[in-house]
């Protein structure tokens, strides 16, 4: 699909996980019993998505203001857009693209509180500080790096649905919310395997730079495994209906993708291009899992 080459800068492409994880805080709602308002879900779609784009758009910018998008070798999963590499002149629209989509995610979470309750400002202030530090201050700590976009669409987005609509909090929903949190935090780690060198170049403090990539891959198995745990947590407690355990179909991909990315790192050769399959398996197990999810608290 072609679009205008100023809109590189948001991914569209990458967009399509806001609506699922938001997707996910709305079925935990229905399946709750609590009156779902429907206004609150589309204000919160709109808000969520244009958080999405607002951090794409900067972390364009930044990086390519800071000269790490000259510097890496991309992906169609990792390095950027390549955008503003393409057409400098640019690079200033960006940044208003993500500071415009900023203040619409900030209009969002004000109407929706004074709707529902001031206790969403929290996850709203702790929404717009993430999506504006995430580049600049957050990606040079590599703790920070790793939990920060789990946070982001985990419990930040799909908690703060949930309020949004119901006007109330629940296990439930914060226990849902840990999937994509441990899911979007993988996302994130393994996307940065190809990086490792240009990221180092420009100061970041990410986890395959502090630890090594097999280190890193350890941890990409253990949140593959607590992101299942909590499903299955969230069932054996009575939180979630048995019908949410669809969504463990999608472990083998897990496994399948830790597999790959092992070999990979032993294999030598064009590290790059040869994992570039598991980046995308791993997009498949990120989108497919709490699509999966939300599927099954329909029948609840």
């Amino acid at each position: 699909m072609r679009y205008p080459p100023i809109l590189g800068v948001i991914r569209p492409s990458f967009l399509l996980l806001t609506p699922i994880c938001v997707l996910l805080g709305i079925t935990v709602a229905y399946a709750s019993g609590a009156p779902v308002d429907w206004t609150a879900c589309t204000l919160a779609m709109i808000g969520a998505v244009a958080a999405h784009v607002s951090v794409n758009a900067l972390n364009e910018y930044e990086d390519f203001r800071s000269g790490l998008d000259l510097r890496t070798a991309r992906t169609p999963f990792s390095g950027g857009s390549g955008t503003l590499v393409a057409d400098p002149r640019l690079a200033e629209a960006a940044r208003m693209i993500g500071l415009g989509a900023l203040m619409l995610t900030a209009l969002c979470g004000l109407i929706l509180a004074w709707r529902v309750g001031w206790g969403l400002l929290p996850i709203v202030a702790s929404g717009l500080v993430l999506v504006y530090f995430y580049t600049s201050k957050i990606n040079r700590n590599r703790w920070l790096c790793l939990v920060a976009p789990g946070l982001g669409f985990g419990p930040l987005m799909v908690v703060g649905t949930y309020f949004s609509v119901t006007g109330t909090w629940s296990g439930s929903a914060l226990l849902a919310s840990l999937v994509p949190f441990f899911l979007v935090s993988n996302l994130l780690l393994l996307n940065q395997f190809p990086d490792l060198e240009a990221d180092r170049s420009v100061g970041r403090d990410n986890l395959p730079i502090g630890l090594g990539l097999q280190r890193s891959l350890l941890v990409y198995g253990l949140f593959a495994v607590l992101a299942f745990a909590s499903l299955g947590l969230g069932v054996a407690t009575g939180l979630l209906p048995p019908t949410a355990l669809i969504a463990m179909t999608t472990f083998p991909i897990a496994v399948a993708v830790y597999r790959g990315v092992n070999k990979t790192i032993h294999a030598g050769g064009p590290f790059t291009s040869s994992l570039v399959p598991w980046l995308a398996l791993n997009v498949v197990l990120c989108l497919l899992t709490p699509a999966l999810f939300s599927v099954g608290m329909l029948p609840a």
